[in-house]
């Protein structure tokens, strides 16, 4: 299905048909394009093949369940289509699962329909209007914005798309300190996230870009924000 100008392409991988059939209904008539996976295989083989400006990907999937979905997609894909992933567990520890799967936002159930068309929102709007191509390093670590590839010490890193938001900010202000709150306001804008949402991006960043390598470049500064640096090199 096309998409208007007003909205995007949506891609719904939902297997209960009420709830896909009324978020389908929403969202068409708000000027978005759907197309509807019933299963987790069948989401995936469309995901990788089509060209969506947001996957709303459910946890509860028969055949794959959306954790798996997500991080084939991530492996499998090499735009980083953003994702938002809904689930009926509203806990911190099930956020961090959908995170570190490759999620780029999640909504728990039940949800209204406004707040889940203000995530997609916001999710088509940072994907569309990305940096302008530019080259950042700090210490061995490298992002390309023009292509979003991530490298450190000469290795390819794979991130989520709000994963290379935060390095582009952090590394773009290196070495300087970060606030929070300007970083909130940079990439989610007048939807600000709970407080877990920011934490739980910035511990499945260290897992990809500190901890495989014998120093870290990510620091929280307590009180102050959050910088990207080698300190090491800085001292020497």
């Amino acid at each position: 299905m096309a998409a208007s100008d007003k909205g995007g392409l949506i891609l719904l991988i939902e297997d209960q048909q009420d709830t896909a059939a009324l978020v389908g209904e929403y969202l068409g008539q708000r000027g978005y394009g759907v197309d509807y996976a019933p299963d987790g295989v069948s989401g995936l083989r469309l995901a990788v093949n089509g060209n969506y400006d947001v996957i709303v990907l459910d946890i509860g999937l028969p055949d794959m369940d959306g954790l798996e979905v997500c991080r084939q997609l991530r492996q499998q894909h090499d735009r980083p289509v953003p994702i938002l992933m809904v689930t009926g567990r509203d806990s911190v520890d099930a956020k961090v699962i959908g995170l570190d799967a490759g999620a780029d936002d999640y909504l728990t159930k039940p949800f209204q329909m406004r707040e889940m068309e203000a995530r997609l929102r916001a999710l088509i709007r940072r994907s569309r209007h990305k940096v302008s191509s530019h080259v950042y390093t700090v210490g061995d670590m490298v992002l390309d914005t023009g292509v979003m590839q991530l490298t450190r010490n000469g290795r390819r890193l794979m991130v989520s798309p709000i994963g290379l938001k935060l390095l582009t900010i952090l590394m773009r202000e290196s070495p300087r300190v970060v606030a929070r709150r300007d970083i909130e306001r940079e990439i989610w804008g007048d939807q600000l996230p709970d407080s877990d949402t920011l934490r739980s991006h910035l511990y499945n960043l260290r897992r990809v870009i500190d901890k495989p390598f014998d120093k870290p470049l990510l620091h929280t500064i307590h009180s102050a924000g959050y910088r990207l640096a080698d300190l090491q090199m800085r001292r020497a």
